[in-house]
Order: C-alpha cells, then structure tokens, then sequence
C-alpha cells in the first residue's frame, strides 16, 4: 500500500509533468527534496550499516573520522585559528553529526547545516561537507545520431513515470554545451551534475574565511568522457545498488559522480591558498598524522576497534581511493 508521503510526490509529479516533460535534474529534485515527501525530507534514517538503511558514509565510522577530521582541520590552519572558528558542517544526517562522536572540540562554536537547507556562511570558518555534492540533482544527457540529447521524464496518463528524450537541451545544459565533445561513441551516456557547481559558486561568494573541506567520490572531466559509457547515475536502498532513477521515487536515494574539474578551477578561481585535491588516504594520512598515530599508540600489541576503522577509512581497497577530498584555505 502507498504511503502517504509517497502518495503525496506522485501528486506533485503528476502537477510537474502535467504541460509535457520535465528534464531529469527537475525530477530529481523532487524525487529527493520535495517538501516533507522527498527522500532527503521525509521523515526516515538513511545512513548507517543497520540492513534496514540505505548505505553509510564515512561518518558513519563514528569517532575515529571525526578525530581525524577535525585533527586535519587544526593542524593545517595556521596556529590558533582553530580556536577562532566556527565549524560549520554542511549536509549532515539527523543524529549523525561529526562533532557528536567527540567529547570536545578545538572550535570557537559549531553549526550543523541539513542536507537541503540553505547555506551561510561568515567571518572565520571551518567548513565541512561529506556526500553533500553527491546528493544534489543532475542532468543526464546521451549521444544520438551524431548530437548530444537530453533524457527527460513524463507521466502516462495511468499515471507510470517513464523516460523520454526532450526536443532540446535545458537553458543549464545549453549553458555549457561548448564543453561538450563534438562527436562521441553513439549511445554514449552522460550524467551531468551541473547543480554542484551552482552550490559551490553560492557558498564562495559568501563572505568567510578559513578552511574548506568537500569529501565526496567523483571523477574528472576526462574520465566521465572516456571511461564511463553508460553514466554514473544509480540508486540505492538498504544498501543495494540500482540503475533504475524512476524506482520508488522518494523511497531511493538517487546519485551519480560528480565532476571535479570545475570546482577544482573554483576555488583556484577564489583564490584558496592552497587550493589541494587528494584521494582520502592522502588527506588523512597526510593532514591528521597526530590523531592517526594516537590511535595507532593506543592499541600497539592487540586488536583495536579504533585501528581497524583507521584502515577502512585510508586503504586503498576500501574508502581511501574511492573517495576523494578537495580542500583549500581562503584568506581575508
């Protein structure tokens, strides 16, 4: 039987497709943020490796991250900024804070931003977002008959979402065309997270200062052209992986790689010294070496719950390569 949040997204897409077809990114949105029924704002527990979630971060690790986060934070700005500072933590689950899992903090103050909401940011910060920008809608395109089309979504008349190619490109796809290879393998699929750089722009034309650091997976522009035929969308629930993105909407997450090139070129563009983009075993090994070998000296000789999550966290076969960090430091 529907739930009632899901009777009431079907309503809403129904109005959404009522004049014709809507492009993939405008679904999505609703699919995961339609007010009080979208996957992200119902009320419901997404993250964590109980069968019955949908899959689990990196915070999901508990204190041992966030030791590790928040050891890289202070250690790599300059001495005593730390204790000037807001931490300000972007798209964090309900009850799954970073700073929850710790006693103390080195930080002036914090504030927890959820996934949604919007955005502020000023005077001396600490910025921090895991799987925020994975999170966020996106356009999927595919190259047909010599030309890059738009895949789009409408509703028959029985009301069964399914998916159609739209007579032209969205004025955000358009946008950004001339990026877009002219030719191509036919079939070649595309999913375009256009909407990440839209919410990084946002967040540095606010007036901060301090550290910013985005952990999330993605690809770059190359690889998304060259390595990856069919896209990168997928869904998931209680941790099994989909294709389908018409599935249960609002009862799925739905995500896709994100392209890291242009917000890379952002931040250079802001004038972040540095402006550093590393796997995540790089990150940590390299900006939270304290916190590591504590955790490594405390259970020198015997098993450690603390080691072992240490290692799924930077080895390379499980969250170290997979994920990636790009982090910068903006001056005043």
């Amino acid at each position: 039987m529907m739930g009632e949040e899901t009777k009431q997204l079907q309503e809403i897409l129904q109005a959404a497709c009522a004049n014709g077809p809507i492009n993939y990114c405008e679904y999505i949105n609703l699919a995961l943020y339609a007010e009080n029924c979208g996957y992200y704002t119902r009320p419901k527990e997404r993250v964590g490796r109980t069968p019955e979630r949908d899959f689990y971060t990196a915070e999901s690790l508990g204190a041992v991250f966030a030791k590790m986060v928040v050891t890289a934070a202070e250690d790599t700005l300059p001495e005593g900024m730390a204790a000037q500072s807001t931490f300000i933590e972007i798209a964090a689950e309900p009850g799954a804070e970073l700073l929850s899992h710790l006693e103390t903090h080195p930080f002036a103050d914090s504030k927890v931003i959820r996934q949604g909401d919007l955005i502020c940011a000023n005077g001396p910060v600490v910025l921090f977002a895991n799987e925020w920008l994975d999170a966020l809608p996106f356009h999927r395109l595919i190259f047909r008959d010599g030309a890059w089309r738009e895949r789009g979504v409408s509703m028959t008349s029985e009301g069964q979402l399914e998916e159609i190619l739209l007579e032209n490109l969205s004025a955000p796809v358009e946008a950004i065309a001339e990026r877009l290879p002219e030719t191509i393998e036919d079939g070649y699929e595309l999913d375009l997270p256009l909407e990440t750089e839209t919410a990084l722009a946002s967040l540095l034309d606010q007036d901060w200062t301090g550290m910013l650091m985005l952990f999330d997976y993605g690809k770059s522009w190359p690889a998304l052209l060259q390595a990856c035929p069919s896209g990168t969308a997928r869904t998931f629930s209680k941790h099994t992986q989909g294709n389908n993105l018409l599935d249960q909407p609002g009862e799925i997450d739905i995500t896709c790689d994100i392209c890291w090139d242009p917000l890379i070129e952002a931040l250079k563009k802001a004038n972040f010294a540095p402006t550093t983009f590393e796997s995540q075993e790089s990150f940590l090994v390299q900006r939270a070496q304290r916190a590591a070998a504590e955790i490594v000296e405390q259970s020198a000789g015997s098993f450690s719950h603390g080691r072992q999550t240490l290692m799924e966290l930077i080895h390379p076969a499980h969250m170290g390569r997979r994920f990636q960090v790009l982090w910068g430091i903006r001056k005043g």
